[in-house]
């Protein structure tokens, strides 16, 4: 791709107030329009201009390019505000983080795509990986791959190759132009449906070598978020989404218990025991969890700010903590949903935004049951079994 090609670089607020009153605007704007991005099944541009107003687009640029990387978890707790209000819309503004792989490539190459301004807005298709043709200065690609979440809204694409002897088999990413792939309206979901994770399809398209990297290779800038294990940071950030609509879903449940009757004229769902009892103990699950993660998180990288070492066994806490954080803010979202009653089944109901798209993080690969015994492999010395783990 041609890095001049990118376009719309929105600069983010001033930081301080007008950044925070540019989350605020973005979450009353999200409020009135999540229904509208649930139903054309994507977060528009003009929306992601607004979060791109909030620091979040350049909270993983290099300060060397004019960034300004937040810490992890400064940045997840944004991203769960944005999933308490509508989770797919977290989802995408996850991806914010994503330019911690762009660290991998050429520091010339980081150089021009960060020449416009470092509000970069990223969406990666990558698997199924395919193999693409070595030409002389680059590749030629052709395929179709999937999930590309918030592509209708990206600046930059990235698209998934398969490695050889030269990356240890490790998998590249190739970097285009969105103007050079067509996406595939493929997003026929239950779950998360404003994500817009269709496919992209490219066809005899040269990439110039200079514009991919290894996912997950060794970074050529030096700062403490590239320092930051790159692969658990991209678990961490679906993660924290659940643990928004495991919020999300309780507030709701809140809200309904304090009413002073129900519907029927009787005592009111709150004064119920079994309503009492089950907001207690959905509350204690979902704050034990957070406790967890965001633990893990600020354990690490006070590590990556220092300097020190991260061991295999920081990364296998990291993973645990966002593994354990998708499922019980899945189960959370279940309990809620147990409180409400019959009236939850509507699918204008309230409480569906969340149950529909809290059982998606869960399913994700990165997130999956197995994870749990990959990082207890981890943490009792043993393979983990699983690719590119932790």
């Amino acid at each position: 791709m041609s890095t001049d090609a990118i376009t719309d670089r929105v600069v983010a607020e001033p930081a301080g107030p007008a950044r925070e009153a540019a989350l605020e605007h973005a979450l009353d704007v999200l409020a009135d329009r999540r229904d509208e991005f649930n139903a054309q099944r994507f977060v528009p541009r003009d929306f992601i201009a607004l979060l791109k107003k909030t620091g979040m687009y350049r909270a993983s640029t290099p300060a060397e390019f004019g960034g300004e990387p937040m810490a992890p978890s400064t940045f997840m707790a944004m991203v769960e505000r944005i999933s308490a209000v509508d989770p797919a819309t977290g989802w995408v503004s996850s991806f914010g983080s994503s330019l911690v792989y762009f660290a991998a490539l050429p520091v010339e190459t980081q150089r021009k795509i960060y020449a416009a301004g470092p509000d970069v807005a990223y969406a990666g298709g990558l698997f199924p990986m395919q193999e693409a043709q070595k030409v002389d200065g680059g590749f030629v690609c052709s395929g179709v791959w999937q999930f590309a979440s918030g592509c209708r809204g990206a600046d930059i694409i990235g698209i998934g190759l398969a490695g050889g002897p030269e990356t240890d088999g490790k998998p590249l990413t190739a970097l285009v132009d969105p103007a050079d792939v067509e996406i595939v309206d493929n997003w026929d979901v239950a779950g998360m449906k404003a994500t817009g994770s269709h496919a992209v399809r490219a066809d005899g398209l040269f990439v110039p070598e200079e514009m991919t990297f290894v996912r997950g290779g060794a970074p050529q800038i030096d700062e403490p978020l590239t320092r930051y294990p790159s692969l658990a940071y991209a678990a961490q950030v679906l993660a924290v989404v659940t643990l928004g609509a495991a919020r999300g879903a309780l507030d709701y449940a809140l809200e309904v218990g304090a009413a002073r009757t129900s519907i029927t004229g009787g005592a009111s769902k709150g004064n119920r025991p079994a309503y009492k009892t089950g907001l207690a103990q959905a509350e204690a699950q979902l704050r034990s969890a957070r406790a967890f993660f965001y633990e893990a998180t600020d354990t690490v990288w006070a590590k990556a700010v220092s300097g020190e070492h991260i061991s295999v066994d920081d990364q296998a806490l990291l993973r645990l903590s966002a593994t354990h954080a998708a499922h019980v803010g899945r189960d959370v979202v279940l309990q809620a949903f147990d409180l409400a009653g019959t009236g939850a089944i509507y699918e204008t109901h309230p409480l569906q935004r969340f149950l529909q798209d809290a059982l998606v993080p869960a399913q994700h690969a990165m997130l999956q049951t197995n994870t749990y015994e990959a990082a207890g492999a981890l943490l009792l010395g043993l393979d983990a079994g699983i690719p590119s783990f932790p």
